[in-house]
């Protein structure tokens, strides 16, 4: 046998229709080639399904239905291997590319929650919308209970006012409210949060509180907003 002959009877022998001499060459090729061995491997399954199987079809000729030599036989598990072959590796292209998507996506991700890179993602604020929405506006000071300080940003809407509290020197547990009045006496809560034992601008709890909220009346309807305890103590007056 030439090498390019003992490379290309891996069907053959798989089928069993080698002559002795060339079986026995190839045997012996097999020790020392290792891509038909894993060819071999592959084959094998498929030569025992084809064990007294009549005639095969070729799927490319569906008008020749005669019978196929040994010969025949070979070049059509080659076809269909070969076939096989560029399916897997279709599939492991794309399975691949979905997985490095899925990667790059995920640090994306990951980097815009944890925000570990030191700075606020592009586009994205590092604080929450109370904050941002009382950060970029004019506060109005309010009066406080002792100890206690903050103020109000306030958006004109269409649909009424938007207010964005800071509050600092609180301590819990509370649970408090925030409380528009308007020039008539009316009361309306604007939103509401539980103030936690540790507290909010204080010492060991630096950070102050930012909430936000709407209500329904433009500023020019609004006296004044209060930070109210549930049990009936205002912490903090702002007056429009």
């Amino acid at each position: 046998m030439t090498s390019q002959v003992e490379h290309t009877d891996v069907g053959a022998y798989a089928l069993g229709i080698l002559e002795e001499p060339d079986r026995t060459a190839f045997s012996n090729h097999l020790a020392s080639c290792p891509s038909c061995t894993a060819e071999l491997q592959e084959l094998s399954g498929v030569a025992g399904a084809l064990a007294g199987i009549g005639p095969l079809e070729d799927e490319r000729d569906d008008a020749d239905t005669g019978d196929r030599g040994p010969a025949e036989v070979v070049n059509l598990l080659r076809r269909r291997k070969a076939a096989d072959r560029r399916a897997r590796r279709g599939t492991f292209v794309i399975g691949a590319a979905a997985a490095v998507t899925l990667v790059a996506g995920g640090i994306a991700v990951g980097t815009s929650i944890s925000g570990e890179s030191g700075s606020a993602p592009v586009g994205h604020s590092a604080h929450g919308p109370a904050e941002d929405a009382y950060r970029s506006g004019t506060p109005l000071a309010g009066t406080g209970a002792s100890g206690v300080t903050g103020g109000l940003v306030l958006e004109t809407k269409g649909w009424g006012t938007h207010a964005a509290l800071e509050l600092r020197g609180v301590k819990g547990p509370l649970e408090c409210e925030l409380v528009a009045v308007s020039r008539s006496g009316e009361r309306r809560v604007v939103t509401g949060w539980a103030v936690p034992e540790r507290g909010y601008g204080v010492p060991g709890s630096p950070e102050p509180l930012y909430v936000h909220g709407g209500v329904a009346w433009g500023p020019a309807g609004i006296d004044r907003f209060e930070v109210r305890t549930t049990g009936g103590d205002t912490l903090l007056t702002v007056m429009v």
